[in-house]
């Protein structure tokens, strides 16, 4: 049995299986909640014969894999939840039944035993049993350090395959989330042992999963092929034949959509809504969206000079035109937002006050706080100006013009705002170092939100970590969000995320802006297109023309 670290939760259940990991993603048809837009559009790759259904079907992304590993966090989730699998998928639905049929939970909330389902193989032919299960784990477990924020990883006391279809998990202590993370393909998904190098546990020799597609060529920085798993133990996909292409910039990304190269954009960043407003009238180009999945929102580091003032804080909350923001760069898709999670997220739909767009209220503060107003506008004190970098991710077409906003609202209150834009991979380097003033934060979205999320603020995972780490209270808040994850008793449970929720909203390091929704725009030709929970789950299985 290997020993690891710790982590669980409570109650017994069983569920029976169900065909398939990922067929229950919410959908948007023509029509509905997607809008039309103008411009001549054909198929984007191989077109099908004269009353044929296409089976094909090319999306643009803005940039090309790092990793082809389940494993690790350089790997891009929309490939991995298509190549590999988990023991339990998070669905629409709740979570499902994947790559183990059934489950039970112990009386105590401790022991976990899966049963492996059996006649399910790799792409490569390996047969999936639990000993391979019990290779992965071990795979993930070398490369634990990287995964700190996962509380479930922490928890976990012991994992071993029991016989041949039977896997079990032993936590220290009860971890209500621990399914839902188990159903997270990064790092919990299946590959074929023979794709893994012993001794480098991020890196492998290809991708070879269960899932409903498997990978045909990845070429570096250009495209992705990929074509349907004809072995696979689920329904199979309506559209057999995916090929992503690189392009890393938003209006050449619309203009191979217009000119018929590409058949779908599709996920948060990679779509603004001034885009989908053009294409609002359109018979050709349609959009969807889904309900809100996470929450922009601005990361204060706590520890920086003038940041570490709570008034500061509050100013910079209330001299935020969230309205501004929403209707003026989000043109109304997107709802401002008051709290960093948003209400439809579990144990998130409580009452916290709302700082409302006051630029009085802002400027008093720091007027009574001592923050003097200088000849050049900027506020300073004791020698500390208000004079802040905000950074932001470049890759992320609406982040800049957010942060532009936000520059210009500062300035009326005597707050300076430096920009920076930064290539993604530097952009999170950036917040993991702590190494920030202002930050544009990550938002995780469901289904991290909000467990994993918190999690996340105990290490130096993001920027969150800084944010929490100058408050007087910063031990207490980390402490609230450690019971609150092992808790067994749903009331208290719920007592201990509303206190967290409280603490961190008074504390004032995060600015909320909107509730974001998935994007897609797509060409008429595309009849369904769905969403997942998760924001960074491309569902294609369940994609229809």
């Amino acid at each position: 049995m290997r020993k690891i670290f710790a982590m669980l939760l409570t109650s017994t259940m069983l569920l029976a299986s169900l065909a398939g990991c990922s067929n229950s993603g919410s959908s948007a048809e023509s029509g509905g909640s997607t809008a039309q837009s103008g411009g001549q559009t054909t198929s984007g790759s191989a077109d099908a014969g004269e009353g044929e259904t296409r089976k094909d079907l090319t999306f643009a992304f803005f940039r090309g894999m790092e990793s082809l590993s389940p494993h690790t966090t350089a790997g891009e989730m929309w490939f991995q939840e298509m190549v590999y699998e988990t023991l339990v998928s998070v669905e629409n639905s709740g979570i499902e039944p994947c790559l183990a049929e059934s489950w039970d939970i112990s009386e105590d909330g401790l022991t976990y035993t899966f049963k492996i389902r059996e006649g399910v193989t790799f792409t490569d032919g390996v047969e999936l049993d639990a000993h391979v299960v019990e290779f992965n784990f071990d795979n993930i477990w070398q490369d634990s350090a990287s995964l700190q924020w996962l509380e479930s990883l922490l928890l976990t006391e012991s994992y071993r395959a029991v016989d041949d279809y039977t896997f079990e998990i032993v936590l220290t202590d009860p971890y209500y989330p621990l399914l839902t993370e188990l159903g997270l393909a990064r790092p919990y998904g299946m590959g074929s042992p023979n794709i893994f190098i012993p001794g480098e546990p991020r890196n492998v020799t290809g991708a070879v999963g269960t899932g409903p597609y498997r990978l045909v060529e990845d070429k570096q920085d250009e495209y992705v092929l990929m074509t349907m798993n004809e072995n696979y133990w689920g329904p199979k996909p309506t559209i057999e034949n995916i090929t992503m292409r690189v392009i890393p910039e938003n209006q050449t990304r619309i203009m191979a959509l217009e000119n018929g190269e590409i058949d779908l954009i599709y996920g948060v960043n990679v779509l603004d809504a001034a885009t989908l407003e053009i294409y609002k009238d359109s018979d050709k180009i349609h959009y969807a969206l889904s309900e809100p999945t996470l929450t922009k929102h601005i990361v204060l580091n706590s520890t920086v000079p003038g940041l570490d003032d709570q008034a500061v804080r509050y100013a910079i909350n209330h001299a935020v035109d969230k309205e501004a923001i929403a209707y003026g760069i989000y043109y109304g898709i997107e709802q401002p937002a008051n709290a960093l999670f948003p209400p439809n997220a579990p144990y998130c739909d409580i009452d916290l006050p709302v700082y409302d767009y006051n630029v009085d209220k802002a400027n008093q503060l720091l007027d009574d706080a001592g923050w003097a107003m200088g000849s050049d506008g900027i506020r300073s004190k004791d020698g500390i100006k208000l004079s802040f970098n905000g950074e932001y991710d470049n890759n992320s077409v609406t982040c800049k013009p957010v942060m532009e906003l936000m520059q210009a609202n500062l300035k009326t209150i005597g707050i300076e705002l430096n920009l920076k834009g930064y290539e993604r991979a530097t952009y999170f380097d950036v917040q993991k170092s702590g190494n920030f003033e202002i930050v544009m934060g990550v938002p995780w979205g469901q289904p991290y939100d909000p467990h994993t999320s918190l999690s996340a603020f105990r290490t130096p995972a993001y920027g969150d970590y800084k944010a929490i780490t100058g408050l007087d209270n910063a031990d207490e808040i980390f402490q609230t969000i450690t019971d609150f994850l092992i808790v067994v008793d749903e009331n208290e449970r719920i007592e201990l995320i509303t206190k967290v929720l409280e603490d961190i909203h008074e504390a004032a390091v995060h600015v909320p802006l909107i509730y974001e929704s998935n994007k897609a725009l797509f060409t008429s030709e595309l009849k369904e297109v769905t969403f997942a929970p998760s924001p960074y789950t491309f569902p294609f299985w369940d994609f229809k023309y």
